[in-house]
């Protein structure tokens, strides 16, 4: 793997961390540190409850952990940030800082909302101009649960998302349309909160609001399996899936599976309501057709 500049490096972990922290530091103070003279206000006391809100949407789903690349269909509340670092095909490394992942929240019942931070990547090739860097197009989702229950009550799960990315990426790294991804995910478990076993498994379609066949319709279908009962570890086995319905020749009619093995460590307590996960994993197509050699993914996240 190429070596990343340290201006590159620099850059990526001051906007990271300072995403972070800005996240945490708007949310935390609104939710936790309203005046006890302004509960008679509706807004403020929405506010006020808001963390009491949040452990019961969490209680009435099942325990476990998001996998590292599968979307899961639990409601989360957490800042999430993932990084990428890509071989793909003909010479080409993209290393990406974010992953379109960010600040997800339960604002109300059964819905989770997900504001992207802007995602800062590097891609290197063998022709001109060599490096390319800058931001990623940003991103939005709303999850809504339609079915739930936790370990003591069935362990399953079922939830729509929509997500949308808006073109405001640097040339290299846009699509110039905005694209909406519809989702469908699922979730079945066995076991306890403590010892068990876990499917979730997406399936999506991301459709852009014009220039189909230069940007491509992939429908992509995500499946993790995943043991719990280790306390702080959870490995995983994922296989993702992608066939591509429209777009340019290179992919049009093509289908690609890959896998991924991984383990997610958490939740650490950290501060207070505060955790943390860390996770790691490594993927790679097993079909002749490919878009990539190999991936590897980290992700690090801190529930709260």
């Amino acid at each position: 793997m190429r070596k990343t500049s340290f201006y590159g490096w620099h850059s990526a972990a001051l906007w990271t961390v300072r995403s972070i922290f800005l996240a945490i530091g708007l949310t935390w103070p609104t939710a936790d540190a309203l005046s006890a003279a302004d509960q008679d206000n509706g807004v403020s006391e929405y506010f006020r409850n808001w963390f009491a809100l949040v452990d019961e949407e969490r209680e009435e789903q099942p325990n476990w952990v998001a996998p590292i690349v599968t979307a899961t269909p639990r409601l989360e509340e957490q800042v999430r940030e993932d990084f990428i670092w890509q071989k793909g095909l003909n010479g080409r490394y993209l290393t990406n800082y974010g992953a379109q992942k960010g600040l997800e929240l339960i604002p109300t019942e059964n819905t989770e909302v997900i504001i992207g931070i802007p995602t800062y990547q590097v891609l290197r090739t063998p022709q001109k101009p060599f490096e390319e860097v800058g931001l990623a197009d940003m991103n939005f989702l709303l999850k809504y649960r339609f079915l739930a229950a936790n370990e003591e009550r069935g362990n399953y799960i079922l939830t729509g998302f929509l997500g949308m990315t808006i073109p405001t990426g640097v040339n290299a790294f846009t699509t110039h349309q905005v694209v909406y991804t519809p989702t469908l995910a699922a979730g079945k478990g066995w076991g306890t909160r403590a010892v068990g076993f876990d499917i979730q498994s997406t399936v999506s379609a991301s459709m852009p609001d014009g220039h189909e066949k230069a940007i491509g319709i992939p429908i992509v279908w995500n499946t993790a399996l995943q043991l719990y009962g280790f306390t702080y570890f959870w490995p995983e086995f994922e296989f993702h899936y992608t066939h591509w319905i429209d777009g340019p020749i290179t992919t049009k009619g093509k289908n690609q599976l890959a896998v991924t093995p991984g383990l997610v460590l958490g939740r650490f307590p950290i501060w207070d309501r505060v955790r943390a996960l860390v996770g790691l994993g490594y993927q790679t197509p097993i079909t002749s057709f490919r878009t990539q050699d190999h991936t590897w993914l980290l992700t690090i996240r801190f529930p709260f």
